[in-house]
């Protein structure tokens, strides 16, 4: 992406708060997501990660915090129009084949017809088709959802931990298809909890650490100037 040119923000989140008893998961938690980037959403494990992205998403409520499409709020309507999240860890339509997963996600959400074979294709499904998602393993359970994911209508593509579960070339496979679909003005905004990956893919990040942000930008905004990889960024920040 080229950061002489800033895309149109698509939304941003202002104060995003969410506890759980005593615990404070999200503690005004505010950054802003652009047109056609990969946004990184990195923090270890427990960071709020996954929480973020069901406040943002509307499958859990936030205590406090607004989502803001240019100056105006933002409504669960158009949220649904506007955000597709795709969780971690589920296994839905065991019973069912890959082939089903995506024509079904296609008619049932009015995705793209056109872009399957492409999806197919860059995400290596071709052998998967006719295979159950319960038969499949882990990786390639990821691979069909993510798939999935890409076919639907929305313009922002939530992703918690899209490359847990794949190899070394699976996951850079994943992350050129990804990359291409940004090009192409999808925004992906991906929880990654594997530095290494985040900074293969992502063109700015949101650095997540116990419900707070600790940045927010590209590499070279967050290193301050000072060549440093992700990692020594994140520790540093951390």
């Amino acid at each position: 992406m080229n950061q002489s040119i800033q895309p149109e923000v698509v939304f941003r989140a202002e104060s995003v708060t969410k506890t759980f008893g005593r615990v404070r998961a999200l503690s005004g938690v505010s950054f802003s997501v652009r047109r056609g980037e990969i946004l990184g959403l990195i923090g270890p494990n427990g960071s709020g990660k996954t929480t973020l992205f069901e406040c943002l998403a509307g499958v859990l409520p936030a205590d406090t915090g607004t989502l803001y499409q240019g100056e105006r709020p933002m409504t669960s309507r158009d949220r649904s129009s506007l955000f597709f999240y795709l969780p971690d860890g589920i296994s839905p339509w065991p019973a069912q084949s890959v082939r089903w997963v995506l024509d079904f996600t296609i008619g049932f959400f009015g995705g793209s017809g056109e872009l399957r074979e492409d999806v197919v294709r860059r995400l290596n499904l071709g052998p998967l088709l006719d295979s159950s998602m319960g038969a499949l393993s882990k990786g390639q359970r990821k691979r069909a959802l993510l798939a999935a994911g890409l076919l639907t209508p929305q313009p922002v593509l939530f992703a918690d931990e899209p490359f847990d579960g794949l190899d070394l070339r699976q996951t850079r496979e994943v992350a050129n298809a990804l990359r291409s679909y940004a090009l192409s003005g999808r925004t992906l905004f991906l929880s990654i909890h594997q530095i290494t990956d985040a900074a293969r893919v992502c063109d700015r990040f949101v650095l997540l650490s116990e419900g707070l942000v600790r940045g927010e930008g590209t590499l070279s905004e967050l290193s301050a100037g000072v060549p440093r990889d992700l990692e020594e960024v994140f520790l540093a920040l951390t």
